[in-house]
């Protein structure tokens, strides 16, 4: 009798509407990648996003449903049926189906093929359609830890794991996972106290004892853990980093012990734990004094990179659902999406995602120029800045466009078999506190900035960005804004006290310019007239025009309907 009802028809035609490929469905990320990697990088990459966009609907997102569905979390096994030793994480058998799914895609392999950073951030924009799934952190602690050994260990360290790090193949790769966080320390790394004492046995091999309180993939194969040597400085200076192996035998713990994993609000299927370790063997990834620097410009950058990526890629999927549910919803006689409220709630979510997309394809571009030895000063300079910056501002709009998403579908929206959502923004609350609380990565930036002189190389980079957007109309308007903003950003530089009130709103306003001329950039690229031209639009006058009243711009409806354009037509 229920299956009479009318609007079931309207879900089932939603539900059909849905995309079958997340890389056809998004041709803005096309449009992108041929901007900023290039038309012939971009074309050589695009049968293997193609495979995994579909892929992720058909393989990987189903079984993060099944999983999130039933509450097929991780399990902790401490010890075998005999009473020995394992410290082993069970998962239930569609874990493992989603991440074969995910290695086979080849996004840890991508810097092998010669398109490096641009198809990993494009493959793993891809995978967050389907959030954390378990599989997104890994992804990413694999790739640091990958790129740490590429870029510091000594050959040997390296000829003996990296391979394992690269390898497609999920039944024979080797995951990595990074432990820094202690319970007094949190974001301070530098209060860290666990101790690292060289093996009298064997040389080059060092101990490590000590607790670390927030570790996720808690069930890899190797450990990039930080720890003091004994004598070494107080802070972070005195930190080494070193790589720890699950077993060195291949069946006996390595001088750990899982305490508990950790019961999330998001990236449940995803296993976090505190882990004790009491004399575990490791090796320094590059010189043991170096540590924190490892830990930061190879791990902890990394994962900031590739977070606002995933950060975009649930924005996307976010906007998907959204957008296909009001095409087919009907309230009142007609689809919502056609109501004008409706339709500027999503046009904002689309400029939000790609914004993100287009500052964050920026930032991989200049780690791309770093990675091939061909940034200059300038270049190198703003990523410093910007990998922190972006991450900050894409994960906290990110659970926006999410919340945004479920208002859309309303109470059907906090349904957990309804539609993804509900973990989506679950995930993206927890993306916000991964690699850094909003408020450390500001000072981070601060630090920098007044350190390294890093603001006049960031202008310098943004403003190369807003020529192409030319000297009139949003190019000059995001111009002006800058202009007003910079005299306020040196009195931050030059006034501690004034930049512990004010500068995260600085840096808010800095990063969206930086989204804005992006975003002009891209629209140049693609051509006067195009709906890109009007997201940048849409989203100056969001962000960057003060006091800006959508009730007294004539142009306000004219950009929401140019900015849906055949998405709600």
């Amino acid at each position: 009798m229920g299956e009479q009802q009318p609007g079931r028809s309207d879900l089932v035609r939603w539900w059909a509407s849905r995309p079958t490929n997340f890389y056809v469905a998004t041709p803005n990320l096309r449009a992108v990648l041929m901007v900023r990697a290039g038309t012939t990088r971009a074309a050589a990459m695009e049968p293997r996003l193609s495979d995994f966009g579909k892929m992720v609907v058909e393989v990987v997102d189903p079984a993060v449903d099944v999983l999130e569905r039933h509450r097929e979390l991780p399990a902790h096994v401490p010890y075998d049926a005999i009473g020995r030793s394992v410290e082993k994480v069970e998962f239930h058998p569609a874990y493992r189906l989603a991440g074969q799914a995910v290695w086979a895609s080849g996004v840890l392999a991508a810097y092998g093929d010669g398109q490096g950073a641009f198809e990993q951030a494009a493959l793993f924009y891809l995978l967050s359609h389907a959030g954390e799934g378990g599989h997104a952190c890994p992804v990413v602690c694999t790739a640091g830890l990958a790129r740490a050994l590429e870029h510091r260990a000594s050959p040997e360290l390296r000829a003996r794991y990296l391979p394992g790090l690269q390898q497609v193949d999920y039944e024979r790769c080797l995951r990595g996972s990074q432990f820094l966080t202690e319970i007094q320390g949190g974001s301070d790394v530098g209060a860290n106290a666990a101790r690292a004492v060289p093996d009298s046995a064997e040389p080059g091999m060092w101990r490590l004892t000590g607790e670390k309180w927030f570790c996720s993939v808690a069930d890899a194969d190797l450990f990039a853990v930080t720890a003091r040597p004994e004598g070494a400085d107080d802070g972070t200076r005195g930190l080494g980093c070193f790589l720890v192996p699950r077993s060195l035998d291949g069946t006996t713990p390595n001088g750990f012990r899982i305490r508990r994993l950790k019961d999330k609000l998001g990236t449940r299927c995803l296993a976090s734990a505190e882990i004790d370790f009491e004399g575990a063997g490791g090796w320094p990834i590059g010189p043991v004094e170096e540590g924190f620097h490892v830990a930061v410009e190879e791990l902890l950058n990394t994962s900031r990179w590739l977070n606002a990526v995933g950060s975009t890629g649930i924005m996307r999927r976010a906007y998907l659902e959204a957008s296909t549910f009001a095409r087919c919803r009907p309230a009142f006689g007609r689809a919502i999406g056609s109501f004008p409220a409706v339709r500027e709630h999503l046009a904002v979510m689309k400029v939000e995602e790609q914004a993100a997309l287009a500052s964050t394809m920026a930032l991989t571009g200049l780690l791309d120029l770093l990675d091939r030895h061909r940034a200059t000063e300038t270049e190198a300079s703003s990523y410093r800045v910007l990998v922190n910056a972006n991450k900050y501002v894409t994960s906290i709009t990110a659970t926006d466009v999410v919340h945004r998403a479920i208002e859309m579908l309303a109470g059907n929206g906090t349904i957990e078999d309804f539609s993804p959502l509900p973990r989506l923004y679950r995930d993206a609350l927890v993306f916000e506190s991964w690699e850094g609380a909003h408020n450390v990565l500001c000072a981070q930036v601060h630090r920098d900035c007044v350190r390294l002189g890093l603001l006049d190389h960031l202008l310098e980079w943004l403003r190369g960005e807003l020529a192409s957007a030319g000297e009139s109309g949003d190019g000059a308007t995001v111009a002006y804004a800058l202009d007003a903003l910079e005299p306020r950003l040196r009195h931050s530089l030059s006034d501690p006290a004034h930049a512990s009130a004010h500068f995260r709103r600085q840096l808010d306003q800095l990063t969206r310019a930086v989204q804005a001329s992006c975003l002009l950039a891209e629209a140049a690229a693609e051509g006067r007239g195009t709906q890109k031209a009007a997201v940048a639009s849409l989203f100056v006058r969001l962000h960057l025009v003060r006091d800006h009243d959508p009730e007294d711009d004539q142009r306000w409806r004219e950009l929401v309907d140019e900015v849906l354009g055949e998405d709600l037509p």
